[in-house]
């Protein structure tokens, strides 16, 4: 165990790494927008997917169903999202951004984009892609459940 170094253990350095950036991210849409990062992600989400059942955000945005359904509560109440009812299963809602909904979302989205942007310029335009490759190939590996031989 004393070649183990935490620091440069990749799950550690991903995590740690990712944990930073959302934290500074959501400095930007926590200040400006007066929102949470679980309103963010699920903003973030309905934005680019038309119609999602309530239960495909907790795979969505890895979030667990009960702080799901609280978030959807809370962006209800804002009037930022609209819940129906799902045809021929009563159990399922779908999930939509409202009018405001859309309207944050079209505000929110130059600015996440001024925000990556400004983190990644000093990467070269390889370096951006392979680190996006990297990062589709180590899900990919992960999602597989890649088992330790």
């Amino acid at each position: 165990m004393e070649n183990f170094l935490l620091e440069e253990f990749l799950p550690y350095k991903l995590v740690r790494t990712a944990e930073h950036i959302a934290d500074s991210f959501a400095g930007l849409y926590q200040s400006e927008f007066g929102i949470s990062r679980p309103e963010w992600q699920i903003i973030a989400n309905l934005g680019v997917r038309k119609n999602v059942i309530a239960r495909e955000l907790s795979e969505l945005i890895r979030l667990d169903k009960v702080k799901i359904s609280r978030t959807l509560t809370v962006l209800e109440e804002k009037n930022l999202i609209i819940k129906s009812p799902v045809e021929g299963d009563l159990r399922a809602t779908q999930l939509s951004l409202s009018e405001e909904g859309i309207a944050l979302y079209e505000r929110l989205v130059p600015k996440a984009m001024e925000w990556e942007n400004h983190i990644l310029d000093g990467l070269t335009g390889t370096q951006y892609r392979d680190l996006c490759r990297i990062l589709d190939t180590l899900y990919e590996r992960t999602s597989n459940k890649a088992k330790v031989k």
